[in-house]
């Protein structure tokens, strides 16, 4: 038995039992395991983690959260959820629709699961209980919609897998859309189904096409921010990095002195907002990097690599398995620590079964999504709960039927490949061997 990977394996998942903070499970595993199975010096450890911080790629993250907590401080977020109920609101379950289209919009812009249900959940929660929708789907449907903000880019898990791996970000970017969109349309669908005949649930009048022109005019500046983040990277003009900043400062410019939302002393209180959360993330990126140094050390991802391709031989098979795994991942583990640790452990297996690197980053991202709303460690069931009052169990119940959609999309997206990856060749992205089909 290789005990250099077992016995930390089993101190990161006891530590993470025993309710350890995740940043502290990966240093005291890095640590204790680099002292009994390495003679290298501490030193590294301390190297690795200026070095893992040290990274330009991460500051796209950093912007990204501060764009997120100034729309959520401002006014942004109400418009968006405007202009999404304007538009399906009159129809049937119309309310559940435009809070699905509002987490679409939102994630267009923040990239953050969490900030996305907590902008959201907070408001469509009660709006849906006073308009005759039950419990259930109320939680359900609000806790689910936000891993749209997450697999619609920009996605900081995204971001932070073509950091490992080396991927173009932007092609990666062009991936998240058509998952994104058909968990929307089979969602709403879904939505529409259950509330078609249902008596007890308000319907809006159809608004009038001068309303819905007065509404737009009034959602404009909010509605134009994800334009301005993709028409800009994808014309050229900026970089994807530079593209959250730009976003920064339009949702600011926006917010102070277009909508007026926000004061110049409210600017401080978002910024150092923003700042707590950006730390909060790079002590995980900092941990993560020093059990992904011991691995390489170890060469145990090249063991694994050894061990998979001598008793798995079709990519069907392996990417099945591939899902199971990261769907398991997702329930304990955090999508930048999941991606971090298990990203560059995965990565050597894809050229084995032909699979393109771009294609499994959406499959692990979109895994990963799924997980925030899995439990024991899914952030979403417990902010959904918090704002619902309602335990972990209930909860967990109500995402039930829309994580069976998710999986659904998951499963499209795995075994359909070109599904996903058109969008970033027409668009010239050099993709490589990327199909399943190739293999079988």
């Amino acid at each position: 038995m290789e005990w250099t990977y077992v016995v930390p394996l089993l101190l990161l998942l006891g530590m993470m039992a025993a309710y350890v903070p995740v940043f502290m499970c990966l240093f005291f595993t890095s640590v204790i395991s680099m002292m009994v199975f390495t003679d290298i010096p501490m030193l590294l450890l301390i190297q690795t983690v200026f070095r893992s911080m040290d990274n330009f790629a991460l500051v796209v993250v950093l912007f990204f959260i501060l764009c997120g907590n100034i729309m959520t401080a401002g006014s942004i977020v109400e418009k968006l959820i405007k202009f999404a109920n304007v538009l399906v609101s009159w129809l049937p379950g119309g309310l559940g629709m435009a809070g699905i289209l509002a987490c679409a919009l939102f994630g267009a812009i923040s990239g953050s699961t969490v900030a996305t249900v907590v902008a959201l959940g907070g408001f469509m929660i009660p709006a849906l209980r006073e308009n005759g929708y039950d419990d259930p789907y109320s939680i359900g449907v609000m806790a689910t919609s936000g891993n749209l903000g997450v697999i619609i880019p920009p996605s900081i898990g995204m971001i932070l897998y073509s950091m490992i791996s080396n991927c173009s970000l932007e092609a990666l970017f062009l991936t998240g859309f058509v998952p994104g969109l058909l968990i929307v349309i089979f969602t709403c669908v879904y939505t529409y189904v259950i509330f078609r005949k249902n008596p007890k649930v308000v319907k809006m009048p159809i608004p009038s096409a001068g309303h819905v022109w007065a509404t737009f005019r009034e959602c404009f500046w909010s509605l134009m921010l994800p334009v301005v983040i993709f028409a800009g990277i994808y014309s050229g003009a900026y970089t994807a990095n530079e593209a959250a900043v730009v976003a920064c400062v339009y949702a600011l410019i926006v917010e102070l002195f277009i909508h007026k939302s926000m004061k110049l002393m409210d600017v401080k209180k978002v910024v150092v907002s923003s700042a707590v959360t950006s730390a909060t993330l790079l002590i995980i990126v900092a941990g993560a990097s020093c059990l992904g140094r011991y691995l390489t050390i170890e060469s145990i991802p090249a063991k694994i690599t050894e061990a998979v391709t001598g008793s798995i031989h079709s990519p069907v098979i392996f990417l099945m398995a591939i899902n199971m795994i990261l769907l398991v991942v997702g329930m304990l583990m955090d999508i930048i620590s999941a991606t971090l640790i298990i990203g560059p452990v995965c990565l050597p297996l894809l050229a084995a079964f032909g699979i393109d690197p771009i294609h499994f980053g959406l499959i692990m991202t979109v895994n990963l999504a799924i997980g925030y709303c899995t439990p024991p460690v899914g952030v979403s069931l417990y902010i959904t709960g918090t704002v619902a009052n309602r335990d972990i169990i209930y909860v967990t119940k109500s995402v039930m039927p829309f994580l069976i959609i998710q999986i659904g999309v998951l499963l499209m997206m795995t075994y359909l490949p070109d599904m996903v990856l058109w969008l970033p060749k027409i668009l010239g992205y050099e993709i490589g061997v990327h199909s399943v089909g190739g293999g079988m």
